[in-house]
């Protein structure tokens, strides 16, 4: 089918003397029909496009299979009962079970699942009151990044009446006294609730029986209106904490005594990022990359003009972060991309490197005071996450809970490789591939990267991209500048005036994929979401002879207007503005949608997002794929997959995640020209 016919209007707005014209201006408008009827037609060509793929549903398939595992969540105890989150295999939302001990078997507390009929709503977050007595849950709908908090007495299992709205970037952080609890919220949207700037973000407590409109405004700040705020009470009741941020990255740490009017900063603020770790004996730990790149643990007296004092020093690994159990501190450091704990006493002293069972990503190491045991989870590529306990006083690891998956493990390698980027920065890149592989240039591969707002890839597992690698593919995740795998000098090197540092190094991962025969330009994809389709975007637009197929999700393509919607003022830190002329000039230069040029033979494209999605809004991405498909000289194919009812990402249901991944590798082997050959069994 032909592409839809989209209308081309006259807008030019003038950046500091540069006429930039913008076209597809109309599309930014959610609510239109002009918009709507658009949506509708792109999704009837793509539909049509993606249904006469022969192999399609051999693709849905074989994802169903490798999807279809128990999934089981690490258990927390709160109260006299201890909780975890569990999936048999397919269901849409994990399930909140309990029981009398981590061991027993579980009961279940909260199923998602029943709060909509499609599995759309999720749990955005889920917080216990210190005595365990109730449960405070965050409920998303359609991948929304607003959330409403609902509560449960967690005896009966029954809802209360507390209902809070208009929360986003928030959960509920209990008193500790149980009694109420914190919360991050904004003024009722007047109009535009999925893409109007959010502005004049406030804290809020909230007691338990009580109408929200009874709720005690905690700190507000009506000189910055682009500000959030966040509330961190201190357990043991005296102190009350207020993280501050202007964006994706840089804080300042406010607090008081319970009781006291005023706040006080403690921390100042924006060049740096605090961390809240624990408050013990009128002192703060937090964690901070203050005149330390890679991070380092500190303390400071809340009583009188304290001296900040070192805990761990700063070490030639990246300190990811710091948590508190067992009477301990539990440091997560990375190396090379790769998961390393260490365990501390109190006063920074090392009591072991902890001996993990595998290499790859480790989360957990979180509890109470006086718990003896503690549970982390690791996974990588060819592992879903597996379940160990630790023993504190002696360090020992025993595995837990192992999920049974539908393939074998044995047939599967990741190695890890080193390329040099254009400016001869060293950039690692994890390969994942069968052990029978052979370097003749012709393997089909996915590049993924994300490179940004000090965000890590390390290891973990993926059931669609394990099915491509099933297929003789090879999956490469690269590590590129602007995330801290190297800490915060490595994320400098790819953000504001230096962001073409990221593409750069994306690039070269392709080339070096190249060069060392795993493979060529028309069987290399590349993929990215969020600020990693702004990645793909870009890179595309750049170097369009590089690759056979692009892939962006929910990418920021419009680098001169995204931060007038949502939250994307935010990510100014991150990227700039065009509201600045020495900005606007290097923002401008790569910015995916104003890159695109005529004439050009661009690779087969599919470009993915969705309809509640209010991160980054799908304007984007109505506004890049219009001018991608006008613009287009050659004979592949340029689509978007707009799906409903889903948002950013956070929550999608399992079966919306199993529709994309089909949908997206169907497109990837149609236009490598590798046709997917189904599993024998």
């Amino acid at each position: 089918m032909p592409y839809p016919d989209t209308a081309r209007g006259e807008v030019v707005d003038d950046y500091f003397g540069t006429k930039v014209a913008d076209p597809y201006r109309w599309l930014e408008d959610d609510n239109s029909e002009a918009t709507a009827a658009w949506v509708a037609a792109e999704n009837v060509v793509t539909e049509d496009y993606l249904s006469q793929i022969p192999f399609r549903g051999a693709i849905r398939e074989r994802l169903t299979e490798l999807w279809n595992y128990p999934k089981t969540g690490l258990p927390a105890r709160h109260g006299d009962w201890w909780y975890w989150f569990h999936n048999d295999g397919l269901q849409n939302q994990s399930v909140l079970y309990r029981a009398a001990s981590p061991d027993g078997p579980g009961e279940l507390f909260l199923d998602p699942n029943t709060l909509s009929d499609d599995g759309t709503v999720a749990l955005g977050g889920v917080s216990f009151s210190e005595d365990g007595r109730y449960c405070a849950y965050s409920e998303a709908a359609s991948g929304s990044d607003w959330v409403k908090i609902r509560v449960l007495d967690t005896a009966t299992g029954t809802l209360t009446s507390d209902c809070i709205e208009w929360v986003k970037f928030s959960g509920a952080a209990w008193s500790p006294d149980s009694r109420g609890f914190y919360y991050s919220a904004y003024d009722a949207p007047k109009e535009g609730i999925y893409s109007a700037q959010n502005q004049f973000q406030k804290v809020y407590y909230h007691a338990l029986g009580t109408p929200q409109s009874a709720d005690v405004l905690v700190y507000a700040d009506p000189a910055h209106s682009l500000r959030y705020f966040s509330a961190w009470p201190s357990d043991d009741g005296k102190w009350l904490f207020v993280v501050a941020s202007e964006g994706t990255s840089g804080s300042e740490i406010l607090c008081k005594r319970v009781g006291e009017k005023k706040f006080r900063v403690l921390l100042p603020g924006f060049d740096a990022d605090y961390e809240l770790v624990e408050c013990k004996d009128d002192a703060l730990y937090y964690a901070t990359n203050h005149d330390a790149s890679n991070r380092r643990l500190m303390k400071i007296g809340l009583r009188g003009a304290a001296v900040p004092e070192v805990v761990i020093a700063e070490q030639e690994r990246q300190l990811q972060g710091v948590s508190s159990a067992g009477g301990y501190l539990f440091a997560a450091y990375l190396q090379d991309a790769q998961s390393k704990v260490a365990q501390y006493d109190f006063e920074g002293r090392l009591v072991r490197e902890i001996d993990l069972p595998a290499i790859g990503t480790v989360g957990g190491f979180a509890g109470e005071d006086d718990d003896t045991e503690l549970y982390y989870a690791l996974s990588n590529y060819t592992s879903p996450s597996t379940l160990y306990r630790y023993d504190v006083g002696s360090g020992a690891s025993t595995l837990f809970k192992a999920p049974d998956v539908q393939f074998d493990p044995s047939m599967f390698v990741t190695e890890q490789v080193f390329y040099a980027s254009k400016d001869g920065t060293r950039v690692p890149m994890f390969v994942t591939h069968r052990r029978d592989m052979k370097l003749n240039g012709k393997n089909p591969c996915l590049l993924y990267a994300y490179g940004g707002f000090q965000i890590n890839l390390t290891p973990g597992f993926n059931p669609s991209a394990l099915m491509f690698v099933e297929q003789g593919g090879i999956y490469c995740v690269a590590n590129l500048r602007g995330g801290s795998e190297y800490g915060e000098a490595w994320h400098k090197a790819g953000m504001l005036e230096n962001k073409q540092n990221v593409f750069d190094d994306f690039i070269a991962a392709a080339e070096y994929l190249i060069a060392e025969k795993y493979t060529s330009s028309d069987r290399l994809a590349i993929n990215g979401g969020s600020n990693g389709g702004l990645l793909v975007g870009a890179c595309e637009v750049q170097r369009p002879d590089l690759y056979a197929v692009c892939l962006p999700a929910v990418g920021v393509m419009d680098m001169l207007r995204y931060h007038k919607f949502t939250c994307g003022w935010g990510w100014a830190v991150e990227y700039g503005s065009s509201d600045k002329e020495e900005q606007f000039s290097y923002i401008y230069n790569y910015s995916p949608l104003h890159n695109i040029k005529e004439g050009v033979s661009y690779p087969a494209t599919l470009v993915m997002t969705a309809d509640h999605d209010d991160r980054v809004v799908p304007a984007h991405s109505f506004k890049f794929a219009a001018e991608l498909q006008h613009c287009q000289a050659g004979d592949a194919p340029v689509l978007i997959r707009i799906e409903t009812n889903a948002g950013h990402g956070a929550g999608k249901p399992t079966s919306k995640r199993i529709d994309e991944a089909t949908d997206m590798y169907s497109f990837l082997f149609q236009n490598i020209g590798v046709p997917y050959r189904p599993v024998k069994k």
